[in-house]
């Protein structure tokens, strides 16, 4: 493992084989002030505008989700991302990740907020022609225009290129005639501008812009759905549907390029939005709990509700550090891609493609780690927590769709790996080297020798580790399964979580490093018992993920001697997380909330 003291980011994925620098990895802490007063002004926002009004949201009273998309707009929540020739704020990567963190905790109103300013608009913004974008993105811009997209049909969900929707060339060459249904359509309901995709002559793949109104364009009642309940969602049906030729979104036959590139942006916004909600929902938990009286004491007291609120927050905390240090990479690559003369559109996209793997994992926690947040809120509300009376209710069913869309999280476990593969094979990631070195390690005596002196390094020592317990098993697959890799989904989703864990226990330890440096150990004492306890934590669950992939694939001596290299990479030290849970819950009931 090679330490790498330059500033610049690593590539995607070559975390996994280079040691990374806390001083070069961003923070929550280093929000500057702008930033910080965008998350006020984010949360400011849903507590005047949204949360008093949950219920007429919920009961989707006509007229009312698009007037708060206006409402938004005004407020320039909207156009944070977008350059300021279409009307747009032109900030950078990590403030628009800020807005969607700091309105994530909108339930419904979220969802309706992220499709606009994401899948909604960006289609247009980086791949429309300049006359597009001049006549489209300044109403999506100001929330005069509401967007939605088009890409799920009934039989085409995770296989999204196995679209039935058709597109043909009219006779007179002005229009396509569109034909088909699209199903499951975020902001559909009320939507002006659609980004919808078709097959041109049955085989390319295709974007087209559809506006509201064009002739042969009708839309499915609302769906009445599990959670999100607010969220407008409904199918579109083209029945010769025309639409002018200028209207077609990049190149034909490249919508894919537009449909998976949207998505890497889409994914890290998704866990951004998460965040949000989980911040909510916890605080909830957390006050609750403190007015809960059972037995003559408020339940935040027991030990099982202090451990249900410390690991909330562990995992939240974890799912920052991730999530803000992948996203400056993303903002460093595309300032860096500017430079080098590429255009806007090229630079985001280019950056984001560059992290897709990053992106991808992040989707993944981001949406479990809501999901474990909302169900041990239900649960320290008691039956309370059934009850429609109750918040948690509603943010447990609106958490569960977060799983599911922008790419199911079993479809991003196999991205994760299968990108992570695919870059090795074309040279850009030196997975073997490594890897091979591993190999080698498994086979001789194990050095007992002088352990890393220095703040952390028993810690960076176990991150060491866990990379080489992933380099080890994704190696052994590789060599044992070959081509039939690809059909051992199991094996790979295995793999996939090993790196989710690594990454995320990484990430948490680069930012307690950076952190003690400026404040003192003794400052970060609560950061540290989190970081700790999710490095205890993590080496067990990368032990089982190892272990389930190695008996799946492995027998004899050869599985035995690897059993054996996977226990040594996940060894860690006794460590009391009984306790350091307790300091968490202490700290989080002594702030109200999680502040941390």
């Amino acid at each position: 493992m090679e330490s790498t003291k330059q500033t610049n980011a690593l590539q995607g994925g070559e975390w996994l084989i280079k040691e990374s620098n806390p001083f070069d990895t961003f923070t929550p802490e280093d929000f500057n002030e702008e930033q910080t007063m965008v998350l006020d002004m984010c949360a400011q926002f849903l507590d005047t505008e949204i949360l008093p009004i949950i219920e007429r949201i919920d009961k989707m009273e006509p007229g009312l989700m698009p007037s708060l998309l206006e409402k938004a707009g005004q407020q320039g929540l909207l156009s944070t991302s977008f350059p300021e020739e279409y009307g747009g704020l032109g900030k950078d990567f990590i403030t628009s990740s800020i807005v969607n963190e700091g309105l994530g905790g909108g339930y419904s109103f979220s969802v309706a907020v992220a499709a606009h300013t994401g899948i909604g608009s960006l289609p247009i913004l980086y791949f429309g022609t300049e006359e597009q974008k001049q006549k489209y993105i300044p109403k999506l811009a100001s929330g005069e225009w509401k967007g939605a997209y088009g890409l799920t049909e009934p039989n085409s969900g995770s296989d999204a290129l196995g679209a039935k929707t058709s597109a043909k060339l009219s006779e007179d060459g002005k229009h396509y005639i569109v034909n088909g249904q699209k199903c499951w359509i975020t902001n559909g309901g009320f939507a002006d501008i659609y980004t919808v995709f078709a097959k041109i002559d049955g085989d390319k793949f295709t974007g087209f812009i559809i506006e509201r109104g064009f002739e042969g364009f009708t839309q499915g009642p609302e769906e009445h759905k599990m959670g999100i309940k607010g969220s407008s969602t409904v199918q579109l049906y083209f029945q010769d549907c025309k639409v002018p030729v200028e209207n077609v979104l990049g190149e034909i036959g490249k919508g894919h390029l537009i449909a998976f590139n949207i998505l890497n942006i889409g994914r890290l916004k998704l866990c951004a939005a998460a965040l949000g909600g989980s911040k909510r929902a916890t605080t909830t938990s957390i006050q609750y709990a403190k007015t809960r009286e059972q037995f003559k004491l408020p339940i935040a007291k027991f030990g099982a509700i202090r451990h249900k609120m410390a690991e909330m927050a562990i995992r939240m905390w974890v799912c920052e550090s991730a999530l803000f240090r992948t996203a400056k990479w993303i903002d460093n690559r595309e300032h860096e891609l500017l430079n080098n003369g590429k255009s806007f559109a090229e630079a985001l996209l280019g950056a984001a493609e560059e992290y897709a793997i990053e992106c991808s994992m992040l989707k993944v926690y981001g949406s479990e780690v809501l999901d474990f947040v909302v169900d041990e809120g239900v649960q320290i509300h008691g039956g309370n927590g059934f009850s429609d009376e109750y918040l948690i209710s509603k943010a447990y069913r609106d958490s569960r769709i977060n799983r599911i869309y922008e790419g199911t999280n079993e479809i991003n476990r196999l991205l994760t790996v299968d990108m992570m593969l695919k870059r090795a094979m074309k040279g850009k990631l030196d997975l073997m080297t490594p890897a091979m070195a591993v190999q080698k390690e498994l086979m001789s005596i194990p050095d007992f020798g002088s352990e890393d002196e220095g703040a952390f390094a028993k810690e960076r020592k176990y991150i060491i580790n866990f990379k080489k317990a992933i380099l080890m098993v994704a190696g052994a697959a590789v060599q044992k399964l070959m081509m039939q890799l690809d059909k051992e989904q199991e094996v790979l989703m295995n793999i996939a979580d090993m790196a989710i864990e690594t990454y995320n226990a990484e990430s948490a330890l680069l930012r307690v490093m950076k952190l003690a440096d400026s404040k003192g150990e003794a400052a970060v004492s609560i950061q540290m018992d989190i970081m700790r306890t999710y490095l205890y934590d993590a080496a067990d669950r990368i032990n089982k993920a190892g272990k389930d992939a190695l008996n799946s694939f492995s027998d004899g001596d050869e599985l035995r001697m690897m059993h054996i290299g996977l226990k040594r990479f996940t060894k860690l030290e006794p460590y009391n997380t009984k306790d350091a849970r307790r300091r968490v819950s202490d700290k989080l009931v002594a702030d109200n909330g999680y502040h941390l």
